[in-house]
């Protein structure tokens, strides 16, 4: 059987994490118009009579390097090209962007074979430019494949997953093949915590702002999860909570039910605001709060 491992690269806010979750027919990563919403490295493992395809969903390749999260998110989308067999580019339409000259340049430095995937072909209407970018793409790379598909219309992506699973080595399957991604269900329950307090808060979320899981426990019946919202100022520690406490009401509920649905068990979720100081450009800080190499 061909199995093997897939890098989904771009830019940040292209669709990768919208991509993995169709190609899974599951939700494992968590989605926002948000750029930067995917903080980590996200396994999703789709096993098929094809074969086994283990996805590897990455933050959003950029150059702000300002703060030590964005530091720790570039290096985490860089490492991601060690050790995989095959690259999906997923770009944001039938053109180029200033950063792309980077991902070029390490996409050439790890000599892999790459697909580009042009995301959102729902929304062109004259196909005859995808055809004219195609022409021009394959002479600035050698990609095995390219392929307009719409990550949250599903158009194509059963094409891509076989263009993909004809790139894989033959292997015996690395992971059994009920598993769906290497992540505990505590991370995933930090996650959509996160994912609420994006979608509810909009423009108002503060990027400086992360979810820990203080406490999880497993009793008959029911999940008890203890959670802290990091922010790193009171004026975000306000805004998180909202007018006598409406908001972080609002993001516990919709939390609540989505993480019922992952573990199919009731779940009681408590929700604290807490403020830590400078811990977005802090590498210690970042340690402390999960985000590791």
């Amino acid at each position: 059987m061909n199995c093997g491992y897939v890098a989904l690269i771009g830019r940040p806010n292209v669709g990768k994490s919208t991509l993995m979750n169709h190609l899974l027919k599951q939700k494992i990563s968590i989605t926002s118009r948000k750029p930067q919403t995917t903080r980590h490295r996200i396994l999703g493992i789709n096993t098929t009579d094809a074969g086994q395809a283990i996805y590897m969903d990455t933050p959003g390749m950029h150059d702000n390097e300002k703060r030590a999260l964005n530091r720790h998110l570039n290096r985490t989308a860089d490492a991601t090209l060690m050790g995989v067999d095959v690259v999906v580019w997923l770009i944001d339409g039938p053109s180029w962007h200033e950063y792309d000259e980077v991902i070029f340049k390490k996409l050439e430095q790890a000599g892999l074979p790459v697909i580009l995937a042009v995301n959102k072909v729902d929304k062109l209407l004259q196909k005859d430019i995808m055809l004219g970018f195609f022409a021009t793409a394959q002479h600035r790379y050698p990609f095995e494949h390219l392929i307009p598909v719409s990550a949250l219309k599903g158009t194509n992506l059963d094409q891509l997953e076989n263009l993909i699973f004809g790139l894989l080595p033959e292997r015996e399957f690395i992971y059994p093949e009920d598993q769906v991604t290497d992540r505990p269900e505590r991370f995933l329950a930090a996650e959509i915590v996160r994912e609420k307090l994006t979608r509810r808060l909009g423009a108002e979320l503060p990027y400086e702002l992360t979810v820990e899981i203080e406490r999880y426990e497993e009793l008959a019946g029911i999940s008890k999860i203890y959670a802290i919202i990091w922010v790193e100022r009171l004026t975000q520690k306000n805004i998180v909570i909202g007018r006598e406490g409406e908001m972080l009401k609002k993001i516990g509920t919709d939390a609540r039910l989505d993480i019922e649905k992952l573990i199919g068990q009731k779940v009681y979720l408590q929700l604290w605001v807490k403020v830590k100081k400078g811990w977005s450009d802090n590498e210690r800080a970042l340690q402390s709060l999960g985000f590791h190499d």
